[in-house]
């Protein structure tokens, strides 16, 4: 299905005014606001690197500090990173709407729960609305105006009534939302390899469904008619990189790995706009108490800041924008 797309339908890119072939990517940081750590992983990526766009989540308690940040830096293309989820054991977060009003957002200890399983059979679709509206609110009461949004550990594409609502509040307030909505070739591939390790489908089965894969089609083509840019493609899989077994985490180590990494899948991307998602985190000695991904999260810093990636990328003419600039093109194009 993607290989045909790619090769018979003009990509989002080719609308969005680049030309036919163009891979054109957004190097896009998540978490921050999460913690110090990741306020500064995130800020020395792109000061210091080459990532160039960023998103916060905003009922963490660092959020303060890297909104003051972009205050004083506005040209930084910084977005909403739509969090519905408290995933770490010691150090956790509550929904914006507060309990009351927002119960089946809430575990136990009055935080956000713990995975995307547990917010799909809990939450509703309203208290999702509710609680997206109310980051949104947030940010712009505190002087933010997002370029975009989008959602932590993905729980917004998790189950079709939150996606519904996620697009809505998008077009409503004629903010872009992050959604594959093209080719989908690394994203899809992504999520079958996921499927096959959860025992879902067999290993060179198709994956999603020939129905899912239309629906997001489908879905991209309502975003842009409605005046939003649309991605073809989004690249996830960096988190789950890891150092050989033996090989000491190290910075050069660290370094080295992510890199050549990163470099493998920005040149098997295919044409279109693709985002290419990262968690660029400087860990201080308390990062260790808040997550154990601290090594991951480094080495992507790292790589960000490797002069060997940007040559990369410079060699292979992919083409380097933001959401601000998406949402520029995508006015410019009209109806």
């Amino acid at each position: 299905m993607t290989a045909s797309y790619a090769q018979t339908e003009q990509t989002y890119a080719e609308k969005l005014g680049w030309k036919k072939g163009d891979r054109v990517i957004i190097l896009h940081v998540d978490d921050a606001g999460m913690s110090y750590d990741s306020n500064l992983g995130a800020i020395k990526a792109m000061e210091e690197g080459i990532a160039n766009s960023v998103s916060v989540m905003m009922p963490c308690p660092w959020v303060p500090g890297f909104v003051k940040y972009l205050k004083q830096h506005p040209s930084v293309d910084a977005g909403l990173h739509l969090t519905l989820t408290s995933e770490w054991q010691d150090y956790r977060w509550g929904p914006l709407t507060g309990k009351p009003a927002s119960p089946g957002l809430v575990d136990k200890e009055g935080a956000l729960w713990p995975n995307v399983a547990q917010v799909v059979q809990h939450a509703s679709p309203d208290e999702v609305e509710a609680e997206i509206r109310a980051q949104l609110a947030r940010a712009q009461e505190m002087g933010f105006e997002p370029t975009h949004m989008d959602s932590h550990m993905g729980t917004l594409f998790a189950s079709p009534a939150f996606m519904e609502r996620y697009i809505k509040v998008g077009i409503e307030h004629k903010i872009p939302v992050m959604f594959p909505g093209g080719h989908n070739t690394a994203i899809f591939a992504q999520l079958a390899e996921e499927a096959v390790a959860d025992g879902q489908i067999k290993k060179g089965q198709a994956f999603p469904p020939a129905a899912q894969a239309s629906q997001f089609r489908q879905a991209g083509q309502m975003i842009w008619q409605a005046g939003l840019p649309v991605l073809d493609d989004l690249h996830n899989t960096s988190y789950g990189w890891k150092l050989p077994a033996g090989v000491k985490p190290t910075n050069e180590n660290l370094r080295k790995m992510k890199t050549e990494k990163y470099i493998q899948s920005i040149k098997a991307l295919k044409p279109g706009v693709t985002m290419v998602i990262m968690h660029c985190t400087a860990p201080t000695e308390v990062f260790q108490y808040i997550s154990g991904s601290g090594e991951s999260r480094k080495g992507d810093m790292l790589a960000m800041m490797d002069p060997a990636l940007k040559k990369a990328i410079e060699q292979e003419g992919i083409i380097l924008t933001t959401w601000r600039e998406l949402k520029q093109r995508r006015d410019k194009a009209g109806k």
